[in-house]
Parts: C-alpha cells; sequence; structure tokens
C-alpha cells in the first residue's frame, strides 16, 4: 500500500469509529489518526517509505514501542514508531508538540488543589484531565520531568546574530504566602539575520522592581550570547527604559506605537475628539521619514494646544519615541513598529486565572513560548533576510 492508501484507510477507521461510538469512540479515532502521522513523520525522517529500497535513505524503520497518553478526551494508546542507524534521533513531532505545555497546565492546577484554592468544578474533573495522583509526592515528580529540560532551554546559548528584538510584559496573580500577588513575566522575541526567523531568546518570572527585573533579564541574555541587536522594540514598561540604556547603550529604543495610541487616549478631554485624535497620531507614524513626522507633531500641537493642552504636553514627549522604526527600510516597519508579536504570545499564557507559586507560572510559560519557538524557528520567515 502506498503512504497516500495507508491515510485514506487511517480515515476511514477514525470515521467509523466515531460513527459506530459517537463521542465515545473519539479517543480511538485520534489514537487512529496519531499513529497515521507519526509513520509518516518516520518515512520523512529516514527519506523511504515502508519496505522501500533506497540507497539514501538515512537509517531503517525498528518496530513500535507502546505509549498511553493522557488527553482531555480521556487515555490513548498509540504505536510510537522507532528508528535505528539514523544520523539523527528520531521522536514524532506530531506526539510531542502541545505535550510539555499540556503537562505543564496539568502540573498548575494539580498545584492549587493540594493547597486547597481548587473549585468544586476542578476537583471533579481533576481525576480526567491529570494523568498522575494527585498527591504531593506524584506533583513533585511530575514537576522534576519537565524542569530540568526547561532550565535547560532557558539557559541555551543565543547562536548567531539576532537583528531586532521585541519585548514584552504582562502580569498574571500568583499566591504567595497565603496573599494573592502580582507577577511580573518578562518575554523577549529575536529576529535571526541569518534567516529573519523568528525565535523566542528567554522568559523570566519575578515578583521583584520592575527595573532590577528588567535589567536581570537582558544581562541574562547577553550573558547567553546577544550581541547588540539594530533595535529593540516594547511598550513603555516600568524601569525598561533604565534597564535598556545600563544593558544595551546606545541602541536604538521603538516604543510600541499600539500602545502610544491606547496611552493618548487618556489625555483626550472629549470624546467627540478622540477619533481626529487617533487619526493625527496615525497620520505622524505613517511618515516616511523621521522629519516629516516631527513636521506632523508640530501640526497636532498647533491644531490641538487651545483645546486639548494636557494631550499636547503629552504628545510632545513621548510621540518621539515611537519614531525610531523609521529609520529602517520600509518593507521592515509594519512588523517592527509594534510589539503585537510578543503580545500575542504572551496571550496564549491566559489559561490559568491564579497560579499556585511563581515556579508554576515559569513552568507553564516556558513550555508554551518554547513550542511556539520550535514552530517559528522551523517554520516561514517573518521578515526578509536580505533587508536585515
Amino acid at each position: 500500500m502506498t503512504e497516500q492508501q495507508n491515510t485514506n484507510t487511517a480515515t476511514s477507521q477514525a470515521i467509523n469509529l466515531i460513527l459506530e461510538n459517537g463521542l465515545d469512540g473519539l479517543a480511538g479515532a485520534i489514537a487512529v489518526l496519531v499513529d497515521q502521522a507519526m509513520l509518516i513523520e518516520r518515512s520523512n525522517h529516514i527519506g523511504a517509505g515502508p519496505y522501500e529500497r533506497r540507497a539514501d535513505r538515512d537509517g531503517h524503520a525498528n518496530g513500535f514501542k507502546p505509549k498511553t497518553l493522557q488527553t482531555r478526551v480521556g487515555k490513548i494508546e498509540v504505536s510510537v514508531p522507532q528508528v535505528r542507524g539514523s544520523s539523527e534521533p528520531f521522536y514524532p513531532s506530531a506526539f510531542e508538540r502541545g505535550q510539555r505545555s499540556e503537562v505543564a497546565l496539568k502540573i498548575a492546577v494539580a498545584e492549587m488543589y493540594l493547597q486547597g484554592v481548587s473549585t468544586r468544578r476542578v476537583t471533579k474533573v481533576m481525576s480526567q484531565l491529570c494523568g498522575f495522583d494527585v498527591t504531593s509526592t506524584e506533583v513533585s515528580r511530575a514537576t522534576a520531568s519537565l524542569d530540568e529540560m526547561f532550565e535547560a532551554w532557558r539557559t541555551r546559548p543565543i547562536n548567531g546574530e539576532i537583528s531586532h528584538v521585541l519585548a514584552d510584559a504582562k502580569y498574571e496573580k500568583v499566591r504567595v504566602g497565603g496573599e494573592v500577588r502580582s507577577c511580573a513575566l518578562l518575554v523577549a522575541i529575536g529576529i535571526r539575520k541569518k534567516d529573519g526567523k523568528r525565535t523566542v531568546l528567554g522568559c523570566s518570572v519575578s515578583l521583584s522592581e520592575a527595573e532590577v527585573h528588567w535589567r536581570e533579564f537582558f544581562t541574562s541574555l547577553k550573558a547567553r550570547g546577544l550581541g547588540l541587536p539594530r533595535m529593540i522594540t516594547s511598550d513603555a514598561h516600568e524601569g525598561l527604559k533604565a534597564a535598556l540604556a545600563a544593558c544595551f547603550p546606545g541602541v536604538p529604543w521603538q516604543r510600541c506605537q499600539f500602545h502610544i495610541q491606547q496611552n493618548a487616549q487618556a489625555y483626550v478631554p472629549k470624546t467627540e475628539m478622540k477619533a481626529e485624535v487617533a487619526a493625527s497620531i496615525r497620520r505622524v507614524f505613517d511618515a516616511q521619514d523621521r522629519p516629516e513626522a516631527e513636521n506632523r507633531i508640530a501640526e497636532l500641537v498647533r491644531a490641538h494646544e487651545k483645546r486639548a493642552p494636557k494631550l499636547v504636553a503629552w504628545a510632545e514627549e513621548n510621540l518621539p519615541e515611537g519614531l525610531a522604526v523609521l529609520a529602517l527600510p520600509e518593507p521592515l516597519r509594519k512588523r517592527l513598529r509594534t510589539s503585537n508579536a510578543c503580545e500575542n504570545l504572551n496571550m496564549q499564557i491566559r489559561v490559568c486565572g491564579l497560579f499556585p507559586n511563581e515556579a508554576s507560572l515559569l513552568r507553564l510559560a516556558t513550555a508554551i513560548v518554547m513550542e511556539q519557538s520550535d514552530e517559528w524557528e522551523t517554520g516561514k520567515a517573518y521578515l526578509k533576510k536580505e533587508l536585515l
């Protein structure tokens, strides 16, 4: 049978399981499809299909290893394909992808349960959600299996030149000493000069002062090999500018234009003026070069200095911080004028309303950004490398 025929057969089996058993057949259907996906990936890895003779193949199929997965639809039994004699180790990404973040989320829920902060609804689903007994010993065992890998990833060398950096912070609620406190999560994304692809440089969690945390985070990135990027884009987080001045002297800072627009609305005295002011600021940011943008800021000041003096004072001080991107080639500006890439990444972490401790937040955040970084580094370029 050809690979396409095998795929069609697996799809038919999955559909029949659901038709015959309804939702009770969903776990079996998923197992069939996962098994087929792993077979396809093994064929791609060794460069040859089942029973295919090729001189340039990289290794040989070596049977299967049974494995049980805990999923949201229950336990599924899969057969993980094995490979021997290959130049690179084989482990199916179809099986691995998403598992780290799901396990990290399960551990966070289990920790909350053990600390007595779970609700009746959480208690009801614990046996289905977690693939381990919810005891302190089992939770510790589960965390140990992840934390070593995550720490190695967070401290890995940054190889190759990073052209641009995008950084962002968000705050999550964490239980500390019986109290609920806000904990800062910092994330930095780098654009690789060699291929224009994104990579997550790192993440950090701390209850410390804003400037101290940012400075420690940037220092750790430099110690791992991050040189002086061409530009750093972020929002105006507290302490960030001082940390940038200390860690990256001379590197231009691009303040996120999207957040500048949002911040400006707080200084608009009348609701009917908001759209007009937003259009004026967009016109500033759409300028072709810095002199033109500065002229448009002057026009904004003249137009609103009598009706909105607080807005004018704010604009003269803050709008220039959003103009650094105008020094870049125009094709690069759209994706480097805001920190939206970091914002979108951070949105994926909002899956747990209250974290039981700082370690739990860092564990889940690392799992999610690590998986996203894998996809970016093996996917399409974010920026054209010839422009970097």
